[in-house]
């Protein structure tokens, strides 16, 4: 019997009719599964429920999505204000200890937005909000408008490191990127490495030092229409194939892709 390696993404929460539910955004499990070309599995968001080390056995490996929400901030050593709202509570419980898990094992992690954010506090390092409201700094959130085309379109160009491994998987040492965020990386966790840098200094890509595989974070939303963007092809494909290395090497007998 083949297989497709399994890929885990948390699950924000939210209530609504007196009920709490448990999702994630089509543009995370489709880019897992029309790029990275593995199959998308949620982890809802529910960490007295769940065994996340006999969890984590079944993935090949995990996509800490984005969201609306922002981490908590004592898991960061601040006082929580209104500049740091929304919240989501049943998340950081949940991932904050997934990704630390993940990382133990050793295996693919592929951290986008909130998810990059959650990898630096894990990490020990810190963040900081209202990125627009410092002098000298660009206003990082999305264009107020409907149409989403516009709010993910690419908004500034980003600073490639070189010899990193943004700069080997991308083949480029500039690109442009969409922006959509209002918090952003105060203090680097000393575990990771820069990869990339926005034009007025703001962390925008990372790597985890020592890392067994596949272990990246963006600060921008490569999910987006992931297809449609070739710098998104390459960041799927190579953190799929990094995917399909981990399930290789635990023994699974691997479907054949096109």
């Amino acid at each position: 019997m083949t297989y497709l390696p399994l890929v885990g993404l948390p699950a924000d929460t939210y209530d609504a009719h007196g009920f709490q539910y448990h999702s994630i955004g089509d543009k995370y499990v489709r880019a897992v599964a029309e790029v990275a070309l593995c199959s998308p599995v949620m982890i809802p968001s529910m960490i007295d429920a769940l065994q996340l080390d006999d969890l984590l056995e079944h993935f090949d490996g995990i996509v800490m999505t984005g969201a609306v929400s922002n981490v908590h901030p004592p898991h960061y050593g601040e006082q929580p204000s209104p500049a740091h709202e929304p919240y989501d509570h049943g998340r950081d419980a949940t991932t904050l200890k997934l990704i630390e898990k993940v990382l133990k094992r050793g295996l693919p992690l592929f951290c986008i937005c909130r998810g990059f954010q959650e990898l630096n506090v894990v990490l020990g390092g810190t963040l900081e909000t209202e990125l627009q409201t410092f002098e000298g700094r660009l206003d990082h959130r999305a264009p107020q408008h409907d149409d989403v085309d516009v709010r993910y379109a690419p908004s500034h160009a980003i600073n490639i490191r070189s010899g990193g491994m943004l700069e080997q998987i991308l083949g480029k040492r500039e690109t442009m990127v969409n922006s959509i965020h209002r918090q952003g990386i105060k203090r680097l966790a000393k575990g990771l490495a820069v990869e990339a840098t926005a034009p007025d200094g703001i962390i925008e890509a990372v790597s985890v030092r020592d890392a067994k595989t596949f272990a990246l974070g963006t600060q921008w939303h490569p999910e987006f229409k992931a297809l449609n963007n070739p710098d998104s092809v390459k960041l799927f494909t190579a953190f799929g194939n990094a995917v399909r290395g981990y399930a290789a090497s635990r023994g699974k007998t691997l479907r054949a892709i096109a």
